[in-house]
């Protein structure tokens, strides 16, 4: 597992904030048609925020927040959705470890990524990873840069037959997947780029369940699944995360296990949903 806190605790920020099974959709007919998807589950204009908490000395303490954006852009020319995704630690974090990430990410309209950038302020650490993709031939290809801590510059270029997204990028396209075919235990492949490698990991279904949330009372019929990473030549579950049983397939909770404690993140707004909020039951 990663030790430091504020890489782990991003890491499984951006994996929870909606990785659910992009694997499920059949492709899309348009230009990125290998890596495309159709859109569904949200629009340009959709703003959500979460708090984060974590248990220090057996206290759930508020250390942060979370907010995403998407709005309707482009990108070299092209239609494109324009996200943003902002953590910030609050003083209470600032005293064990400083947390400053912002990340950027542009997709096609068919949700094929095509660009993906982190600046991350981790403790006295602050480093940056970029990607610009590309798909000839069919396949999907992957420029990566990095800027390390002590200002390095770290390039790589790799092509694959199979999809391969971004922190990002795979929250928008996992929002589109349909959940009717999942059977409680069944395990999802889910390829990421993450600096300069890619990750093997996969998502595990849990089934469903009715969660009332801890912040304000509010009920949702949710879908419980796990993020589990092998790392060291074990498995690691490092979230379990309940999503709305819905067409805006939207987390509303998060549980996160890291390697001195464990942490959450609980909604707190939203605006700007392409699809009524049915799952809510109060």
């Amino acid at each position: 597992m990663k030790k430091a806190f504020g890489n782990t605790t991003w890491r499984l920020i951006l994996l929870t904030l909606g990785l659910q099974c992009a694997m499920f959709n059949a492709p899309s007919s348009m230009s990125y048609a290998q890596c495309g998807i159709e859109n569904t589950a949200f629009k340009g204009g959709e703003f959500v925020s979460y708090d984060l908490y974590f248990n220090w000395k057996f206290v759930w303490l508020k250390v942060g927040t979370a907010s995403m954006s998407t709005v309707m852009s482009n990108y070299q020319g092209v239609p494109a959705f324009r996200s943003s995704l902002i953590t910030r630690g609050n003083e209470k974090l600032d005293n064990m470890f400083v947390m400053r990430d912002t990340l950027l990410c542009y997709t096609n309209e068919d949700l094929s990524p095509l660009y993906y950038r982190k600046g991350a302020r981790e403790g006295k650490r602050y480093y940056v990873d970029e990607l610009w993709y590309n798909y000839p031939k069919g396949n999907c290809h992957v420029k990566m840069h990095e800027i390390t801590n002590s200002g390095d510059h770290l390039w790589k270029e790799a092509e694959y037959k199979d999809c391969i997204y971004d922190m990002m990028s795979i929250y928008l396209r996992a929002r589109n997947f349909d959940s009717s075919s999942l059977k409680e235990g069944d395990k999802i492949p889910l390829p990421i780029a993450s600096g300069l490698k890619i990750t093997n990991s996969w998502l595990k279904y849990n089934g469903t369940t009715t969660l009332k949330m801890k912040n304000n009372n509010s009920k949702y019929r949710c879908l419980v699944f796990s993020f589990i990473e092998r790392e060291d030549g074990k498995n690691h579950e490092l979230i379990r995360f309940y999503i709305t049983d819905d067409k805006n397939h939207l987390p509303v909770r998060l549980d996160m296990f890291l390697s001195f404690g464990s942490a959450k993140a609980y909604l707190t707004g939203y605006k700007g949903l392409r699809n009524p909020m049915e799952s809510k039951e109060d």
